[in-house]
């Protein structure tokens, strides 16, 4: 991204633990020294509590520091081995932005209440300069063992970093960055222009109320002063919103790249998510929270949808491509598991398990093979022949089944599976019926009275689709009739949206019938899976404005370029937009190094990498040409 630097560029004064690092290194050696002793646990939090009442300003730094001395049992073997944890806990946007402290190296000071002998080693491999390095010192005796500090050092004394700011005399602009109320001190003092609060590893409310900026992150700090680094925008300030209890590894996956993340176990309604969607640029659902114009419309800053599951029907696709909101799914995460569930349920219920299981709990031992059956030579009727029908073909055949199918779509057949030319042929000549179709509207009540009433009589009915294709009163009906003979439901009309609400329905407690709360794709394999490709494809749109496998969205990948700066143009599907974008780039001398445009029926997307050199006239000009949804600037 094209940068401002102030000029001059101003001193900046940084913390070291809890801030360079994610972790209070003085805590750490504690726990590092004190490994084995009987008191480790108790000596560790007195220590720790000693830091956070010093770190809020509660009591007098001094004191605070001589008491955790006094507690810590330490020695230079332990300091090393500090030194390589340490070397793991960097900050991520500081290790982000190692060119910028190697560039800046000059105008960079650690000032730190912690110790050099840890400091040092760690802050001059990211480029701090070790004469720039402030902190204390520690006092050891001949067998290296640590018994005291430098009681002359200022950093030892209350409003010790005061006085070192006081000495350095620095002449210019100084912004001190810090999670700590001695930090803040810089700025009470006079000596300071700025103070950051830095939260990105630990939040101080008192410390944040007198802050002159909340930074989330060192990535925020410098884009707020308008200096060079490594995220164009900070992902910090970037909100993402998990709901529906997806996969820990999703959450991580955001988290580490530095996104802002809220985590919701349950699923919103329209008014709930009308309110929560405001400021929100990702959000991740499943099947039971359904993404509406009027969600959208609330909406102010959303650029991407990811479904944590098969289908997109709970979202309006259409909508969100207009305002260019790309979305992703998962279509083969969680096939395996759902085909799994198909063929246990089909076998249980085929052999009538069920209620024989049933009867035992109650007592009664029924050791009869009536109205029990193999599914060896039965006929598998799949409505829908996507990839988990195709999946099931396979295993159903090697479990010795004839396999049928019906689609719309013309389909290739796997193995020795058979189309058949109309739903009514299918229903009427399989002995297990296996629904496997989308959720769009005109599915709805797909299979009815009338349908049931085409099937053989015994017929084994199994719905892990969508709730809405089966009409739940004629299945109801059709299973006390004798029709249907079992079946298995994971999925229905109306679902509760949180494990604490009442599940109703008509087919509870009916024989031989399999209800399961819609979990055909809920096994730990395919939720990590889900957990893992939903992410990763909404990160590629985030950080590269990669669309491919988006639902809704013109799919472009365009390879990532070294010294260019990535635009991502969307756009309505209007002729000449390409061609003004052009005539902009040659107008404002800009060299295209790489260019790809694809569109869909309502939208274009153009990638084009361009040379460094820019204005924000330039930019401005491309972000006002006719048709434009959404501009976005990468790196």
């Amino acid at each position: 991204m094209s940068t401002l630097t102030l000029n001059p560029p101003p001193y900046i004064i940084i913390d070291f633990d809890s801030t360079f690092t994610k972790v209070e290194g003085l805590d750490e050696l504690a726990v590092i020294a004190l490994k084995g002793h009987p008191e480790q646990d108790q000596i560790v939090q007195k220590i720790s509590e000693l830091t956070n009442k010093g770190m809020n300003g509660e009591m007098s730094f001094a004191e605070g520091l001589r008491e955790r001395i006094s507690l810590l049992k330490a020695n230079r073997s332990h300091i090393d081995e500090l030194i390589s944890f340490l070397r793991t806990k960097i900050s991520d946007s500081f290790q982000r932005n190692t060119q910028f402290l190697t560039e800046n190296t000059d105008q960079i000071y650690i000032v730190s209440s912690g110790f050099k002998e840890f400091i040092v080693p760690v802050a001059s491999e990211l480029g701090i300069r070790p004469d720039h390095v402030y902190a204390n010192e520690f006092v050891f005796d001949e067998e290296g063992n640590i018994i005291g500090i430098d009681e002359d050092n200022v950093l030892s004394m209350d409003g010790g970093k005061i006085k070192v700011l006081s000495q350095l005399n620095l002449i210019g602009e100084v912004y001190a960055i810090g999670d700590g109320y001695t930090d803040y001190e810089l700025k009470s003092s006079g000596l300071a222009n700025r103070f950051y609060a830095f939260t990105e590893n630990v939040e101080r409310p008192r410390v944040m109320a007198v802050a002159d900026h909340i930074a989330t992150s060192f990535d925020d700090f410098l884009y707020d002063n308008k200096m060079s680094r490594s995220q164009s925008y900070p992902k910090s300030r970037i909100k993402v919103l998990l709901l529906e209890n997806v996969h820990p590894v999703a959450l991580r996956a955001f988290e580490e790249q530095g996104f802002n993340v809220e985590f919701v176990k349950g699923a919103l309604d329209e008014d709930e998510l009308c309110e929560r969607i405001k400021d929100v640029s990702i959000i991740g659902i499943r099947s039971k929270t359904n993404i509406t114009k009027r969600v959208l419309d609330h909406a102010n800053r959303l650029m991407a949808i990811g479904a944590f599951c098969i289908g997109t029907n709970q979202i309006d696709l259409e909508e969100a491509a207009k305002r260019g909101i790309a979305v992703f799914n998962a279509p083969y995460s969680n096939t395996r598991s759902v085909v799994e569930l198909v063929v246990g349920e089909m076998i249980l219920l085929i052999r009538n398990i069920v209620g024989k299981s049933n009867q035992m709990h109650l007592g009664n031992w029924d050791k009869s093979a009536n109205g029990s059956f193999e599914v060896r030579g039965k006929k598998l009727g799949m409505v829908g022949y996507g990839s988990i029908g195709t999946q099931l073909s396979v295993v159903a055949e090697a479990l010795g089944m004839e396999v049928y199918f019906y689609d719309e779509v013309e389909k290739l057949s796997l193995g020795n599976a058979r189309k058949v030319t109309s739903l009514d042929d299918l229903l009427s000549i399989a002995d297990v019926i296996s629904m496997h179709v989308d959720g769009r509207k005109e599915n709805t009540n797909l299979i009815g009275k009338r349908e049931f009433e085409l099937m053989k009589d015994g017929v084994i009915f199994l719905n892990l689709s969508r709730g809405h294709v089966v009409d739940i009163h004629a299945l109801a009906e059709a299973v006390k009739s004798g029709k249907v003979a079992g079946a298995g439901v994971d999925v229905f009309p109306k679902e509760p949206k949180t494990n604490d609400e009442s599940f109703e329905s008509e087919l509870r407690g009916l024989p031989n019938v399999i209800l399961t709360p819609h979990i055909g794709g809920s096994t730990e394999e395919a939720q990590e899976n889900i957990g893992h490709f939903v992410p990763a494809k909404l990160l590629e749109f985030m950080n590269n404005g990669s669309s491919y496998g988006s639902v809704n969205f013109p799919e472009v990948q365009l390879p990532k370029l070294k010294d260019s700066h990535r635009l991502l143009h969307i756009h309505a599907n209007v002729p000449g937009v390409l061609a003004k974008l052009n005539h902009i780039f040659a107008k404002n001398n800009i060299n295209i190094t790489g260019q790809y445009l694809k569109t869909n029926e309502n939208i274009g997307y153009v990638i084009v990498d361009i040379a460094k050199d820019y204005t924000e006239e330039f930019i401005q000009e491309v972000k006002e040409v006719e048709g434009t949804i959404r501009f976005r600037m990468l790196y």
